[in-house]
């Protein structure tokens, strides 16, 4: 008994009820025009006591309206919100946005016109039904009401209507509940494919998603980079002063300083990339700095590191700087992690068109080879590189691990 009252009464039912009824409401505006443009080829008759030939024709005039109007652009975003709430239907299977194309122009057309063609009737059937239906209900508890002048204006002065007036008024409000349920049905099934996404709504999903995607694996790299050589150099000075803490008391104290300033800078880096994560926006530069602050990064990477620059690194454009210094970073990074504390060297050479790094460590018996796809660290400098549209390329030379990158100076205009 529970699941046919539930089709017909239950949430589900009177919230598409109510989503019918807002289309009917909707319609209401094209409707009035109607029975002005009706009016017009019509006999003269007052609007507002028009017969039911004229409700009709304005009825036909509003629909073709309502269709027009329905090609704005904010159609499909409110007539997909309403499904959503009032029909029950997953957000995943309807679009987002307004409307792209001619086929989803037309769809959404369709589904509009639709909902408040429909709508209009059940709103209509609403408002006139039910009181029709108690007052045939009346009948068979009023002698005085079923005397009346409208009584019998309607024919229900008849004796049967004492006997089957009240079975008849509940069928009534039955069959218009029942009708509505599978109006509201049918739109709930018709809501995905006349409001659902198209190939270019697709498209244009995707495209979103790999953007989003590559902010988020630029932000993971800055992360990987900036976090990543700050442990590293850390660990690496707080194990040399560990180790000298009693013999030579000015090396530890060059080694705190040192760890110090890159813990600082990192803290900084780190403030800028999690502010960039909070906003959920790719808005301007991620953070970096320039080939200048290679000489701290340096000094903080430990006392065995040598850096060689030829050329003007002024020259080196802006973007182009931020990387190289990322890429130097990330290749100090790889060197603390497997040169087994071997002297580590990082030339750049500054040539006409393009800036090329290479360093180098020695790769002791004992020391952990990286891995043959090289790790995220070597993983992010090949993508630094491409992004730039130069080229890197890592692997054992004899004794030593040598990264070599070349990146082109017009890749950061």
């Amino acid at each position: 008994m529970r699941r046919p009252f539930g089709l017909l009464l239950g949430q589900r039912a009177r919230f598409r009820w109510v989503h019918l009824i807002l289309g009917g409401a909707v319609f209401m505006p094209y409707w009035l025009v109607g029975t002005v443009v009706v009016g017009w080829f019509g006999d003269g008759g007052s609007m507002f006591t028009a017969s039911l030939s004229m409700q009709f024709g304005a009825y036909g005039v509003g629909l073709p309206l309502a269709a027009v109007t329905s090609l704005f652009p904010l159609t499909r975003p409110m007539s997909v919100a309403a499904a959503r709430a009032l029909c029950g239907i997953p957000a995943d299977r309807l679009a987002d946005g307004p409307a792209r194309g001619r086929s989803a122009k037309a769809r959404t057309a369709g589904w509009f016109t639709l909902h408040l063609g429909v709508g209009a009737l059940i709103s209509g059937a609403t408002l006139a039904l039910p009181p029709f239906a108690v007052s045939v209900m009346a009948l068979s508890f009023s002698a005085s009401l079923r005397e009346s002048e409208l009584t019998t204006l309607w024919g229900l002065d008849r004796p049967w209507v004492q006997w089957f007036g009240f079975p008849a008024g509940l069928a009534m409000l039955i069959a218009l509940a029942a009708v509505v349920a599978a109006v509201g049905e049918l739109l709930a099934r018709q809501a995905p494919r006349l409001l659902g996404p198209s190939p270019a709504d697709r498209l244009a999903a995707a495209e979103r998603r790999a953007a989003e995607l590559a902010v988020r694996n630029r932000l993971a790299r800055e992360l990987h980079d900036s976090v990543g050589h700050a442990l590293s150099a850390v660990t690496l000075q707080a194990g040399a002063a560990r180790r000298v803490l009693d013999s030579d008391p000015e090396f530890v104290r060059e080694a705190l300083a040192a760890i110090e300033e890159t813990t600082r800078r990192t803290v900084g880096e780190l403030d800028s990339v999690l502010g960039l994560l909070r906003q959920g926006e790719d808005d301007g530069e991620l953070p970096g700095l320039p080939l200048d602050a290679l000489d701290s990064l340096v000094k903080g990477a430990g006392p065995g590191v040598e850096l060689s620059v030829s050329g003007d690194l002024d020259r080196v454009p802006e973007a182009v700087s931020r990387e190289a210094y990322r890429i130097v970073q990330e290749g100090l990074t790889n060197a603390a992690r497997y040169a087994g504390g071997g002297r580590v060297t990082a030339r750049l050479a500054l040539h006409d068109d393009e800036l090329e790094i290479t360093m180098e460590n020695p790769l002791p018996a004992h020391a952990p080879i990286a891995r043959p796809d090289g790790g995220r660290g070597l993983l992010g400098i090949g993508e630094r590189a491409r992004l730039l549209g130069g080229t890197s390329e890592a692997g054992p030379v004899e004794d030593a691990w040598r990264l070599a990158v070349r990146l082109p100076l017009g890749g950061g205009r």
